[in-house]
């Protein structure tokens, strides 16, 4: 013992691994666990370092730190054998992943109720059967995501997507979108139709939210289906009143077609054009811009019947501004509108005088609209018009006022490409915080850029 005391105090000036081994095993012979760690280790043989630690030096951390450093298969095993004792199941099956004994580690998993765990381990670097049993398992445990997730990833598609289509209602947003990846990846009409069929109530009779069959076209590059359902998705989140979540959602649409440079439907154009108008009535009543927020408004009056949840309180906007901006006549006829007996009832207490007064006493003056000329043909017209006479084309229109561009005073948003009057523009962002009103992308003193010939953004019906 004398002579391996004094090897031991030899030793750091020394790089044989054979000593230092030799010197490890007298020591752990010795009863002397840590010294014989420190020798296993300063000999490279890291599985007794690993054992030790586990076994004598009640030092699992270091155990743990040992195998992840040098990837130890035998360590892997001793680390999950150690918790496997101490029933922390997860961690056994961890290390026994990283040993390779899969098999061991899946029914260690299918014993405990640990597949899950088992199943996030495994994540993608698993083999076709190893992912076939993980969905075998949680079909029969009627866990259908979880099923349809590793049916998917053993690329078994028809199988993945009856798992999918097979959801609660609990767990169906997810189910869809995964079910949606599944006919993307696995390029079969047959199942793109059993989804499509799903998604429209054909298989139980329950139509689903028109978001998940955008996703659908989406995914499958279908655009001209997606612009259509976006359409729709839009119209219906209008007529709920959600003017916000309509306008992003053909906002976003519309971005896509532009990037994929496919046309732009004018019915996506036009339903954009009027929330967008709308939206931006708010601001201008706030700068105390009443002309512009009246001929917002108007525009928006004209089409009211696509905002029903909010009928009355628009018309209500209507006359007020209208009748402030001095366009007497406007606020008298969308007054009289508002006095028929089934809006009449709806109104607002402290609207409903003012507008009987309006009505009694009609004053039929209005103020007449500025012009400015078109920016293809310079034909002088009415500056919210947004198609022109002359020349017949659709006119691209201002993001801040709504009335159409001019040549002369052209900028655009540096992020949505949208246009917008560069005079305008560059006294908001001048007077301080102003972000684009239809992407909501921040604006710099820097962003506000003359475009001094706007022909490329100009394209002729």
């Amino acid at each position: 013992t004398k002579s391996w005391q004094k090897t031991g105090e030899l030793l750091g000036h020394c790089a044989s691994a054979k000593l230092h081994g030799q010197y490890a095993k007298a020591m752990e012979a010795a009863g002397e666990y840590k010294k014989a760690a420190a020798a296993y280790e300063a000999a490279k043989e890291y599985d007794h370092v690993i054992r030790l630690n586990l076994d004598h030096l009640q030092n699992p951390e270091e155990a743990v730190r040992l195998v992840r450093e040098t990837e130890s298969a035998e360590g892997a095993r001793m680390v999950a054998r150690f918790f496997q004792k101490l029933g922390d199941f997860a961690t056994a099956i961890q290390f026994l992943v990283v040993s390779k004994c899969s098999r061991e580690a899946f029914q260690m998993a299918q014993t405990h109720d640990q597949m899950e765990v088992f199943a996030e381990i495994v994540g993608d670097d698993a083999m076709k059967e190893e992912y076939v049993s993980i969905a075998q398992y949680f079909e029969g445990k009627k866990q259908y995501v979880n099923a349809g997730r590793f049916w998917l990833r053993a690329e078994e598609y028809p199988k993945a997507l009856k798992q999918f289509i097979s959801a609660p209602t609990d767990d169906q947003e997810s189910a869809i979108d995964m079910a949606i990846e599944t006919v993307s990846k696995a390029k079969s009409d047959s199942l793109t139709h059993q989804l499509i069929d799903f998604l429209m109530g054909e298989l139980d009779g329950v139509p689903k939210d028109a978001k998940f069959l955008f996703r659908l076209y989406m995914a499958l590059k279908q655009l001209r289906e997606a612009e259509r359902t976006a359409t729709i998705i839009a119209r219906e989140d209008q007529l709920l009143g959600n003017y916000r979540n309509a306008h992003d959602v053909l906002f976003n649409m519309y971005n896509v077609l532009r990037d994929q440079k496919e046309r732009i439907s004018a019915e996506m154009v036009q339903d954009l054009m009027i929330l967008h108008s709308y939206l931006q009535v708010k601001f201008h009543v706030k700068r105390g811009d009443h002309t512009r927020a009246a001929r917002l408004l108007m525009r928006v009056a004209n089409n009211i019947s696509k905002f029903p949840t909010h009928l009355v309180p628009i018309l209500t906007s209507t006359v007020v501004e209208c009748h402030r901006a001095q366009l007497r006549n406007t606020a008298f006829t969308y007054a009289a509108q508002l006095m028929q007996p089934q809006y009449r009832q709806k109104l607002e207490p402290k609207w409903k005088k003012k507008l009987e007064t309006i009505v009694r006493r009609p004053d039929k003056t209005e103020v007449e609209e500025s012009t400015t000329p078109c920016p293809f043909c310079s034909y002088d017209l009415q500056a919210m018009r947004l198609d022109c006479p002359e020349c017949k084309n659709a006119l691209p229109y201002c993001i801040l006022t709504g009335c159409h561009m001019v040549r002369d005073d052209w900028a655009n948003c540096p992020s949505c490409r949208f246009p917008a009057l560069f005079s305008l523009m560059k006294e908001l962002v001048s007077a301080g915080d102003q972000s684009c009103p239809m992407c909501s992308s921040p604006w710099t003193e820097a962003d506000v850029v003359k475009v001094n010939n706007p022909s490329a953004f100009l394209k002729s019906d």
